[in-house]
């Protein structure tokens, strides 16, 4: 996928549910994995031609698992012309050795937030971008349909009320696909993921779950993505 093609998706969705005001601060979390570092590529690449004023900071909150590349980041980083923050954190201690958690993954994300949110206030930031992408979308409603009984997935924009932080998610019309073709062809510097459970989750069951449907009855996605922007799902309902 071109460099124009990333922009367009992104684009779109920012003008769709009005994520993007003049005067922002957005901190990117970056993870080092394709989405985060494609979205950092998309947003660094707006800056410079969005009616709209903003500015962006990447953030990459080190877990203690031995993360790897990250000088390959900041050289990404110093390379846009974006300033680099890194939390070091203690998050996989406490979770895989003091509390050896048997389902380790909602800790881990309410804590992972946790760091990314303080430092993103420390840093005078007003909004945090995440690089969740439309499969990303259809995989979290398959979550909560399959493990919890409702029709529910996060939101494009949404306002966190106990830190004053609104999240955003530009990537949401991007298939992971889309994702992949841009990182081949950027040669970005994806770094492995660390944790010890990855791709042993309930998450990576639906994921294998959806490409098998998608497969065996063609375009389901696009109806499953369909559902979720038409069924009157809390926040969903795009800005006029």
């Amino acid at each position: 996928m071109k460099l124009q093609q990333l922009y367009s998706y992104v684009r779109r969705a920012i003008d769709d549910y009005n994520m993007i005001d003049d005067g922002d601060k957005i901190a990117v979390g970056v993870s080092g994995g394709k989405d985060s570092l494609t979205l950092l590529y998309a947003l660094q690449g707006l800056m410079r031609f969005y009616p709209k004023k903003f500015s962006i900071t990447a953030i990459t909150v080190d877990l203690g698992l031995g993360i790897q590349k990250l000088d390959d980041i900041k050289n990404l980083c110093k390379q846009l012309g974006v300033d680099y923050h890194i939390v070091d954190t203690d998050i996989g201690k406490i979770i895989f050795e003091d509390r050896l958690e048997s389902n380790p993954c909602s800790l881990c994300a309410k804590m992972r937030k946790g760091a990314l949110n303080e430092k993103a206030l420390e840093l005078g930031c007003n909004k945090i971008a995440y690089a969740h992408h439309r499969d990303d979308v259809i995989e979290t409603m398959l979550l909560s349909l399959i493990y919890e009984g409702r029709f529910h997935c996060f939101s494009p924009y949404t306002y966190l009320d106990r830190t004053g932080l609104y999240v955003i998610r530009p990537m949401i019309y991007m298939n992971e696909c889309d994702v992949i073709g841009f990182q081949n062809k950027s040669k970005l510097p994806v770094a492995k993921n660390p944790c010890p459970v990855d791709g042993h989750t309930k998450r990576q069951y639906v994921k294998d779950l959806l490409q098998k449907i998608n497969k065996e009855n063609p375009g389901v996605k696009d109806r499953f993505f369909r559902a979720i922007k038409c069924g009157k799902l809390e926040g969903w309902t795009m800005e006029e």
